[in-house]
């Protein structure tokens, strides 16, 4: 028996979404690929003098992973944004990346890295107003939010906040080592336990270190994804405290892994070793916080249906 073609049929089969590397394949993906080298030559140069310098440093470390989850985030996004009806708005569009343009030259020009990094963010906005409109900006809203994490500060406002962030770690440091029995005092940021002294740097609980935890937490809350508003506000407030408790608990496993073991390996691997501490740590406590959120919600809602039952 021969079957029939029905052209009626074919019409009514749902289209087939295309995979990221599908659509770059695409015809659709030219303008985009045009856009990605220009974006390629204005930036490249600034990643590389930050690769070599900045981000090699343990205050700045953090640039490169932030880089590389935001080009993941908007990669995941890209087969949804060009499934989006395109609906440009180039008067904004052109506007924004002229001033973006003027921002980047003079961030470039007179070496202001706030200015020349900062630039990416309002860049890509330019372009996705430009080529598909405000609705597939705010599809990246998340993507280049997080983006602003690797966008080094200046050193003055640095200063400012990361000396007592520094105190306050120094002091609860202390106080939990002492409680627990250890020869240890403080002076200022510097702990002297035993015959070692030991100073909190700003790569142990400095303001950067708070932003990568505070980034860590945010892309946590973007998987996960709850539906709850008053969930995700109140585990997204929550990360400030937990981060605090992270930087105590990187300061605590140094300075005992520097009074047991010496301060070699408080220097060596172990003091790496304690960045992972950190983040391991941060992130265990997020995904408690998250729990305990989770039952509370729970049993408010339970409480709630029984009383109107």
């Amino acid at each position: 028996m021969r079957t029939l073609h029905d052209p009626g049929a074919a019409a009514a089969t749902p289209p087939i979404s295309l995979q990221p590397l599908q659509l770059v394949q695409s015809a659709a993906a030219r303008p985009w690929l045009i856009v990605l080298a220009g974006v390629l030559a204005m930036y490249l140069p600034t990643f590389w003098g930050l690769f070599n310098g900045l981000w090699s440093t343990d205050s700045q470390g953090h640039g490169p992973i932030v880089l590389a989850i935001s080009v993941w985030l908007l990669w995941r996004r890209l087969p949804d944004l060009m499934a989006s009806p395109a609906a440009p708005a180039p008067r904004s569009g052109w506007t924004l990346f002229v001033l973006t343009l003027l921002l980047y030259a003079l961030g470039r020009s007179q070496d202001i890295l706030l200015f020349e990094v900062g630039s990416l963010v309002p860049m890509i906005a330019a372009v996705m107003l430009i080529l598909r409109g405000g609705a597939a900006l705010r599809m990246l809203l998340f993507p280049l939010f997080f983006m602003l994490f690797m966008v080094p500060l200046p050193a003055p406002v640095v200063d400012a906040l990361t000396q007592p962030m520094k105190l306050a770690v120094s002091y609860v440091a202390e106080s939990l080592l002492y409680t627990a029995g250890y020869p240890i005092s403080r002076s200022g940021v510097i702990l002297q336990i035993g015959p070692y002294q030991l100073l909190v740097a700003d790569a142990c609980a400095g303001l950067q270190t708070l932003f990568t935890l505070e980034a860590l937490g945010l892309l946590y809350l973007n998987l996960i994804r709850h539906e709850s508003m008053a969930r995700n506000v109140t585990l997204a407030i929550l990360i400030v405290p937990i981060s605090f408790t992270a930087n105590v608990i990187r300061v605590v496993v140094l300075t005992l892994i520097t009074y047991h073991f010496g301060d070699e390996a408080g220097q060596g691997f172990l003091h790496g070793f304690a960045g992972m501490v950190l983040f391991m740590a941060a992130l265990m406590m997020t995904i408690l916080a998250d729990s305990l959120i989770r039952a509370v919600v729970a049993i408010w809602s339970g409480r709630a249906r029984s009383a109107t039952a």
